[in-house]
């Protein structure tokens, strides 16, 4: 096995201040050496290598053939020392803490219990608060400051409220086991029209949205009952009381429930991340703001 160089930092550094500064006195007085020191220095580095670096004369140091390859090697390697060194600090100060995270229901009771589980799951210190709610709420808890972060849509967002798109949230049709519009691969809003619905209050943003849809149309939905809650939502439509129509993602799949999507132009969202403007995250949320871009790769899934 070839035996490494055994060069440190230290050295690396005093080569490179030589090089650059072309002057043994001006790389002396930057390093705070005295010039004797440096001198010896850079001559261990030259005797490990075996090669001259510099070539030296009264009025000028230059670099060798030889001295200007390692000198290219040694940015490299003490700029690969920097990076790694800032990426653990950064790991090790995402390792406590504490984040608090406002998201849309449809979005927290779908995909994100398990991307939270694989973040905890290395983060074991930090300390997690999951405000659950309805776009409203969630946009409001992160512009008071009281969320880091937020998920929900990206629509009318207030200003000092900044949205980061991650993609679009599609809704389908959630159906009893047995029903029979789970027989076609698509539901029309026509469909949906001799259905009981089961749906979120007339002032919800999703419920405006499918009746906004259904207007355009010329549907008339008959909502059957009103909910506030996914859960609720889903529970009533195992009972077979109605159906629902819901963002993709918001059903686990052992829900035993049946989805199908919308006929065209079907509805969709768009989605994202939402931070206060100008408000820089720490350590543990900037972390799992980098998780969460990945989110709508999972729900579009």
């Amino acid at each position: 096995m070839e035996m490494l160089p055994d060069l440190g930092t230290r050295q690396l550094q005093a080569v490179l201040a030589v090089a650059e500064e072309r002057s043994f006195v001006a790389a002396a007085a930057r390093l705070r050496l005295s010039q004797p020191a440096l001198t010896r220095v850079v001559q261990r580095v030259e005797d490990v290598l075996g090669v001259a670096l510099f070539e030296r004369s009264t009025r000028r140091v230059a670099l060798t053939v030889a001295g200007r390859e390692f000198v290219a090697v040694a940015e490299r390697v003490l700029n690969d020392l920097r990076i790694a060194g800032r990426s653990l600090r950064e790991l090790a100060e995402e390792q406590r803490g504490q984040v608090i995270l406002a998201c849309i229901m449809s979005v927290a009771a779908g995909p994100l219990p398990k991307l939270l589980a694989e973040w905890r799951a290395t983060r074991p210190g930090v300390e997690l608060h999951l405000r659950e709610g309805v776009h409203g709420d969630v946009v409001e808890a992160v512009r008071s400051g009281v969320a880091d972060l937020g998920v929900t849509y990206l629509e009318a967002l207030p200003e000092g409220v900044a949205g980061e798109a991650l993609g679009e949230a599609r809704f389908r049709a959630v159906l009893p086991p047995g029903h029979p519009l789970a027989e076609a691969p698509r539901v029309s809003l026509a469909a949906l029209a001799a259905e009981p619905l089961i749906s979120f209050p007339a002032e919800a943003r999703t419920r405006r949205l499918l009746d906004g849809a259904a207007a355009a149309a010329g549907v008339a939905l008959r909502h059957a009952a009103t909910v506030t809650q996914f859960a609720t939502m889903l529970a009533l439509v195992r009972a077979g009381i109605g159906i629902a129509i819901v963002p993709a993602g918001a059903v686990p799949a052992e829900s035993g429930l049946v989805l199908r999507d919308l006929a065209p132009p079907g509805l969709k969202r768009a989605i994202g991340i939402v931070t206060l403007t100008g408000r820089e995250l720490a350590p543990p949320a900037a972390g799992l703001r980098e998780l969460l871009r990945g989110l709508m790769r999972q729900m579009q899934e």
